[in-house]
């Protein structure tokens, strides 16, 4: 697969309303795959929003409620689904962003490794345990989620360990701190030479205004779509050729001091 249609589904979440986001979602993925898209990628906590004094209630197990709403909605609209919700292990509950081929079945789940505690996901939220590289039809595919951006050393693992082409991050990245965002996605894009595909929420949940501006970033660090900073869907094509072509022009991995540095 050369070439790769790719769906970003740029929604304002509703606090705790379950219902209306899951609707909101259903209606993106449909357009999404009218639109011709393989993938379509949403938001951080899509379904709840930093809900997460309720945590425990909108939490799903795997392969069952929300989890299941997916599989279905991948399913009946033949495209692949990526996003994260609030997943239910055990007595833990973690923000877990999961990946469901168009056949429903999910390929992957990353919880979140790196917790933020400006939105207090350290008291409610447990840590995810390790990164995850899922082998898709395209080719070896990360995940992370929003404040993982700023840990430059887990996508650097994915890239080089287990030769992630493209990382897949959702986001709730508030708008005061967007610049930051938009600097972090393109860095991590330029230094793993890999596409970088990124969906962030946009306008206002609760007492926060998230930023917006999604983007899907090139090898090369250019920009192929960018959003604004209202709802939207973004679609764009990518051309996969293109990672093989940056790696072996600036041969950065095979540069790396091993003997220095633990990769």
């Amino acid at each position: 697969m050369a070439k790769l249609t790719i769906s970003l589904a740029q929604m304002q979440i509703e606090l705790g309303e379950v219902r209306k986001n899951l609707a909101r979602m259903e209606k993106l993925t449909v357009e999404a795959a009218r639109r011709g898209s393989h993938l379509v990628v949403f938001p951080e906590l899509w379904s709840t929003g930093y809900d997460l004094a309720n945590a425990k209630e909108h939490a799903s197990q795997l392969n069952s409620g929300m989890f299941a709403q997916i599989s279905q909605i991948a399913t009946q609209n033949k495209i692949a689904v990526a996003g994260s919700i609030l997943e239910q292990r055990g007595v833990e509950v973690t923000n877990s962003g999961s990946f469901f081929a168009p056949n429903g079945r999910m390929m992957g789940v990353y919880r979140k490794m790196h917790l933020f505690r400006l939105m207090e996901e350290d008291q409610y939220l447990a840590p995810g345990p390790a990164p995850l590289v899922m082998d898709l039809p395209w080719g070896s595919t990360g995940m992370a989620i929003c404040y993982d951006l700023r840990f430059p050393e887990l996508f650097r693992h994915c890239a080089v360990e287990q030769d992630a082409i493209m990382m897949l991050v959702m986001a709730e990245w508030p708008l005061a701190r967007i610049e930051h965002f938009r600097a972090l996605v393109i860095a991590r894009a330029i230094e793993n030479q890999c596409y970088m595909v990124v969906t962030n929420a946009a306008g206002e949940t609760g007492d926060t205004v998230f930023g917006g501006h999604s983007m899907i970033v090139d090898p090369w660090g250019r920009i192929v779509i960018e959003g604004g900073e209202t709802p939207m869907l973004l679609t764009a094509e990518i051309e996969l050729d293109e990672i093989q072509e940056v790696r072996e022009t600036i041969p950065v991995f095979e540069d790396i001091r091993k003997d220095i540095f633990d990769f």
